[in-house]
């Protein structure tokens, strides 16, 4: 999530920001920005970006930084954990994120278990120290949710005064695969109240091959959260839907949710970039609000879509309508930013 007050408060909290020279300020933006990485999420903090995102082999997270958007494609990737050579967390690793709060890093992932690859659960990393880069990672334990089931996709925002978990789960009783749930935080991996169920995938965009809501994102604009997800099979059917809330309301009533009837973002014909998805935003050097999401260059895929290792990483900047809401428009093609 990005809130302006909270780029304010991160580099208040990580005293390490320094003026961005004006060669790298000139840097222009490219797509894809970075190969090879999906799911991806940029964080900005301490005069830093951050970038974290699934990696092809499913085997380690990764983080790089730099003052920049642009500058993240070429920075430095550090591997800050690898997963055991067997037992529970060796299977598949997905989709880590990276906050800062409390004082400490934090890193929320996916994982299996190594004779179990899809037996997927979230578990929370934790560091101290300015730099994440070279701080001792740390690993606090599962998240806590009511069932021990298919859990995955966790991001975390502040709204009011109170630290909130949104994280996408498979339900016992509900014939989905994932569906989407809200819940303040008591302790990094223990929940403050009973979830709330946001959203549940009923409609054509969001069953494609799967029943699937996943890679919950929020934005708070104009008044209102704009709460992000992606649906459907991982292939050029990926698209993004997105609920609205007013910044007011009671954000743990589902009903103070409203769902968009049809994707607002989706695969481009025209632009050759299919199945557009598990999105974050974040605040470019120039103010920019940014859209950040993974994309293939290809339609046609051999195989299932979790293996093949082209979701590459992918921004563009966001318009608003004047009513407020986002205009993700189309995902733009490869070359320079315009």
């Amino acid at each position: 999530m990005i809130r302006r007050r909270d780029l304010i408060a991160a580099g208040a909290a990580l005293p390490i920001a320094a003026a961005v020279p004006a060669s790298a300020r000139a840097a222009a933006l490219r797509n894809p920005l970075i190969l090879q990485r999906a799911d991806p999420q940029v964080l900005r903090a301490g005069g830093w970006y951050y970038f974290m995102a699934s990696v092809p082999e499913y085997d380690r997270l990764a983080l790089r930084r730099a003052r920049t958007i642009a500058g993240l494609a070429e920075a430095p990737e550090t591997v800050v954990w690898r997963r055991p050579v067997s037992g529970k967390m060796g299977g598949y690793i997905w989709a880590p994120e990276i906050h800062c709060f409390d004082g400490a890093w934090h890193i929320y992932f996916a994982a299996g278990d190594s004779d179990e690859k899809f037996r997927i659960r979230t578990y929370v990393l934790q560091a101290s120290g300015r730099n994440p880069l070279t701080a001792e990672w740390t690993l606090l334990g599962q998240l806590q949710t009511p069932w021990d089931s298919f859990t995955l996709d966790s991001t975390v925002f502040e709204h009011k005064g109170r630290r909130y978990i949104c994280w996408a789960q498979h339900e016992p009783g509900i014939a989905t695969n994932s569906n989407l749930y809200l819940a303040p935080l008591a302790t990094p991996t223990t929940l403050g109240a009973a979830p709330a169920r946001l959203t549940v995938p009923e409609l054509d965009w969001e069953t494609r091959k799967f029943k699937v809501a996943e890679g919950p994102a929020l934005l708070a604009r104009n008044g209102r959260l704009f709460l992000t997800y992606s649906a459907s099979a991982t292939d050029d059917r990926y698209c993004m839907g997105m609920l609205t809330a007013q910044d007011d309301a009671d954000i743990m009533d589902p009903k103070s949710w409203s769902k968009s009837p049809v994707p607002v973002f989706a695969s481009s014909e025209a632009n050759q970039v299919y199945g557009p998805g598990h999105n974050s935003f974040v605040v470019d050097e120039h103010g920019r609000d940014l859209l950040v999401y993974h994309g293939r260059d290809y339609r046609e895929i051999q195989g299932d879509p979790l293996f093949d290792p082209n979701r590459h990483t992918r921004v563009q900047p966001i318009r608003y309508r004047p009513d407020g809401t986002p205009d993700f428009g189309a995902p733009v093609k490869n070359g320079p930013l315009v």
